[in-house]
C-alpha cells in the first residue's frame, strides 16, 4: 500500500505554478513523474503523490526538478489566470479514475506522435543522405564516364592512324610490285632481244658456210637432212583418273568453285617453302617445316609461354606466309599479351588468306572474326566488335557462347548510348 504525500506546499502567478514536494531519499533513477495537461503523479516508492490539476497546463514546457530529498515542479498554465485552489474539488473515485485513463491515453498519443515523427525525421535524414550517396555517386560516374570516352577516343585515333600507316605500307608494296615487275619485264625484254640477235647471227653465219661448201657437200646434204630429223612418234592417248572429291553440300548449294579455289591455294601454301633464308641454315630439317613450328607454338600456347610462342610462330611465317593458321595463332597470343592492335592485324591477315569463304576454313574464319571482335572490345570499339561477332553468327548461328557474348556488346552499347 502506497504512502500518500499531502505535506506539499505551492505558489502560483498568472502564468505558473510552483510545487515542492518532500520525498526522504529520491533520486533520479528511482522516480517515476507522469505528468499531463490535467494530471501530476509521482511515484517513488513507497511514496506517491498525486494531483487533479484545477486547469489545464503546458505539460511539453513544464519541468521538474530532483534534489536534496525534494521535488520541485514548474507548470506553466495554458490561460493566464490565479487558480482558486491546486487541485479540482468535489471529484470522487470514479471521476479519478477517468482523468488518469484520459491522461494515459493522452500520453501514449504524444509518445505515438513523437516515435513518428522520431520515425520520419530519421527517414528524410536517410533520404537526403541517400540523395547526397547518389550524387556522389553520379559525379564519380560522370568521371569515369569522360574517362572512358578520352580513352576510347584516343584508341579510335591509334586504331585510325594505324590503319592509316597500312594503307601507306601497302600502297608502298604496291608501287614497288609494280616497279619491280617493270624492271622484270625490262630485263627478260633485253634477254629477248639478245636471243634473237644471237639467233640471227648463227643463222646468217650458217647461210655464209652453206654458200661457201655448197658444191663440195652436195652429196651429203640429203643424207645430213635424214639424220638430223627424227622420225614422227606413233599417235596415242594416255588415260588418267582422278578420285572424285566429295562435297557435302547438295548440288544447287553446291561451292565446287570455290572449294577448288580453296584447296589449290592451301597446296601452293604447302609448297612455298623459303628455305633460302640465311639465319635458317643452322636449323634440323624438321625446324624448317612450317608445320612443325605450328606445332611447337602449340605446345608453348598450352604452357602460356606465349611470347616463345610468338618466335615459332614468326619464324614459321617467314618459311610459309601462306598459311592462314600461322596469323590465327599468333593473333590468339597478342591477345593474351595485351597487344590488341597486333591481334586485329593477325586476324584480319588470317581471314584475308581464308578466302574464298568454304565449309572447310569456316571455323578458322569463325576463330579470325571473334579474335578480332574480342580486341576490339578491349579497344572499347563495341561497335567493331560487334559486327565481327554477328559475322561469327553468320558462319555459326547455334552456337551459343558466340550469342551470349554477342547480347552483352549490344548491352554495353545500348547502355553507353542512353548515357550519353
Amino acid at each position: 500500500m502506497p504512502l500518500l504525500v499531502s505535506d506539499y506546499n505551492w505558489q502560483q502567478t498568472k502564468t505558473a505554478v510552483f510545487i515542492s514536494v518532500p520525498l526522504r531519499g529520491v533520486c533520479v533513477r528511482d522516480a517515476d513523474v507522469f505528468c499531463t495537461e490535467n494530471y501530476l503523479k509521482v511515484n517513488f516508492s513507497p511514496f506517491l503523490f498525486e494531483v487533479f490539476l484545477y486547469a489545464p497546463i503546458d505539460d511539453e514546457n513544464s519541468k521538474a526538478k530532483i534534489g536534496n530529498d525534494t521535488i520541485v515542479f514548474t507548470l506553466y498554465k495554458k490561460e493566464a489566470a490565479m487558480w482558486e485552489t491546486l487541485s479540482v474539488s468535489g471529484v470522487d473515485k470514479e471521476m479519478m479514475q477517468r482523468i488518469r485513463e484520459k491522461s494515459i491515453l493522452q500520453a501514449q498519443k504524444r509518445a505515438k506522435e513523437a516515435t513518428e515523427a522520431k520515425a520520419t525525421a530519421r527517414r528524410e535524414d536517410q533520404k537526403y543522405a541517400l540523395n547526397v550517396m547518389m550524387k556522389i555517386e553520379e559525379e564519380e560516374r560522370k568521371k569515369i564516364e569522360d574517362m572512358k570516352e578520352k580513352e576510347r577516343i584516343k584508341a579510335t585515333k591509334e586504331l585510325e592512324a594505324w590503319k592509316e600507316c597500312q594503307r601507306k605500307a601497302e600502297e608502298q608494296k604496291r608501287i614497288q610490285r609494280e616497279e619491280k615487275f617493270c624492271e622484270q619485264g625490262k630485263k627478260i625484254e633485253e634477254e629477248r632481244h639478245k636471243l634473237k640477235h644471237k639467233s640471227l647471227t648463227k643463222i646468217s653465219s650458217s647461210r655464209n658456210l652453206a654458200t661457201k661448201g655448197r658444191d663440195s657437200e652436195n652429196i651429203f646434204l640429203e643424207k645430213l637432212k635424214e639424220d638430223s630429223i627424227p622420225a614422227p612418234r606413233s599417235i596415242g592417248s594416255i588415260k588418267i583418273n582422278f578420285t572424285p572429291r566429295v562435297f557435302p553440300t547438295a548440288l544447287r548449294e553446291s561451292q565446287v568453285a570455290e572449294e577448288e579455289e580453296w584447296l589449290h591455294k592451301q597446296a601452293e601454301a604447302r609448297r612455298a617453302l623459303n628455305t633460302d633464308i640465311p639465319e635458317l641454315f643452322d636449323l634440323k630439317e624438321e625446324e624448317k617445316n612450317p608445320e612443325w613450328l605450328k606445332d611447337k607454338g602449340n605446345k608453348l600456347f598450352a604452357t602460356e609461354n606465349y611470347l616463345a610462342a610468338i618466335n615459332a610462330y614468326n619464324l614459321a611465317i617467314r618459311l610459309n606466309n601462306k598459311i592462314p593458321l600461322l596469323y590465327l595463332n599468333r593473333a590468339a597470343c597478342h591477345l593474351k599479351l595485351k597487344n590488341l592492335h597486333k591481334a586485329i592485324e593477325d586476324s584480319s591477315k588470317a581471314l584475308e588468306l581464308l578466302t574464298p569463304p568454304v565449309p572447310d576454313n569456316a571455323n578458322g574464319r569463325m576463330k579470325a572474326y571473334i579474335r578480332r571482335g574480342t580486341a576490339f572490345c578491349q579497344l572499347e570499339l563495341y561497335i567493331e566488335g560487334l559486327q565481327d561477332y554477328e559475322a561469327a553468327l553468320k558462319i555459326d548461328p547455334s552456337n551459343k557462347i558466340v550469342q551470349n557474348d554477342a547480347e552483352k556488346i549490344r548491352k554495353i552499347i545500348q547502355g553507353t548510348e542512353v548515357k550519353s
